[in-house]
């Protein structure tokens, strides 16, 4: 039997030349007014040619590669994955602020202690689960303090559990209700769920209460983003979040393997780019601010996502 990596590897495509950002400009100008749309993290030596010029290394990228990034014109937003892996100090994040643009904003990940009703290694419960004072002190109040003017939605990435694990739905909306209520008000919040058994009225309903956007996530194991858009008031908040992750049905260490050095497009998604596009025209009806972040593993290579999304809104 066919596995769905062997599936990806066959749609794999020559790499295109390098893009010329003269074009990718004159795209650029293109994007609606409403839509930030950019790339998950930026560290990638594959993306030579494609982003960034020469032959740049890991260490050089993790250094400097947000400067160059962000002056290239097909972005105007990016990921900040490394804060969900542990929370990031103040001088971290002013080290990030420099290299940023005035105006441009950034869809931060919260650290992972916050987001996981189990420890990821024990499966052992999570005192820190939905802790609002712990995220204050650990998350929210060093963003604030240097990296305020560049801090777009801040994404709360729930983690994914197994059926034995998962937290009764109402449970969950009590928990949720309870946090949401004690946070500050002032910066954007976003939800993304990783088990669909969690997006529920009652989840919806808690999250338009306090503006608290639902993260339509394309991803392996949750609906699709047509079925997440026809659910009743999914739109929860004044801007919305999407995120682009994984081909459904495909595991993350499979994408990886079958995508790697992440330089081309190996299975360009029409259906998921047409999503997106109702989503933003959905968005845009109602004057909501759009916020699309573009994992490499969803197609292959996330900056010929985004083109590919920027061709689609231009015609």
């Amino acid at each position: 039997m066919e596995r769905p990596a062997q599936r990806l590897m066959q749609f794999s495509l020559f790499p295109p030349p390098p893009l010329d950002t003269r074009a990718d400009a004159a795209l650029a100008q293109r994007r609606p007014d409403h839509v930030f749309l950019g790339t998950s993290s930026w560290t990638f030596p594959g993306w030579k040619g494609l982003v960034y010029p020469g032959e740049p290394t890991m260490d050089e990228l993790v250094a400097q590669g947000l400067e160059t990034y962000a002056r290239h014109p097909l972005f105007n937003t990016v990921g900040i994955d490394r804060s969900y892996y542990a929370p990031m100090t103040s001088h971290e994040l002013a080290t990030y602020a420099r290299q940023l643009p005035p105006g441009f904003r950034c869809v931060m990940k919260v650290w992972s202690r916050i987001c996981s009703y189990v420890d990821p290694r024990t499966r052992a419960p999570n005192p820190d689960f939905l802790d609002a004072r712990r995220f204050v002190s650990d998350v929210l109040t060093p963003a604030l303090a240097s990296f305020k003017d560049h801090l777009g939605p801040l994404l709360f990435q729930m983690l994914p559990l197994s059926r034995g694990e998962l937290l009764a739905p109402p449970l969950f909306v009590a928990k949720l209700e309870q946090f949401l209520a004690a946070l500050p008000r002032g910066p954007q919040y976003a939800i993304e769920l990783r088990n669909p058994e969690w997006m529920t009225p009652g989840y919806f309903a808690t999250l338009a209460r306090h503006g608290v956007a639902h993260v339509f996530n394309h991803w392996e194991r949750m609906p699709s983003l047509g079925e997440q858009l026809a659910r009743e008031a999914a739109f929860t908040a004044p801007f919305t979040v999407c995120r682009l992750l994984l081909p459904q049905g495909v595991g993350y260490e499979e994408a990886r393997e079958a995508f790697a050095p992440f330089d081309r497009l190996h299975a360009p998604d029409e259906a998921m780019r047409a999503d997106v596009v109702r989503l933003v025209e959905l968005a845009a009806r109602a004057k909501r601010q759009t916020w699309i972040i573009v994992n490499n593993k969803a197609e292959g290579s996330s900056p010929l996502t985004v083109r590919a999304l920027l061709e689609r809104f231009a015609r």
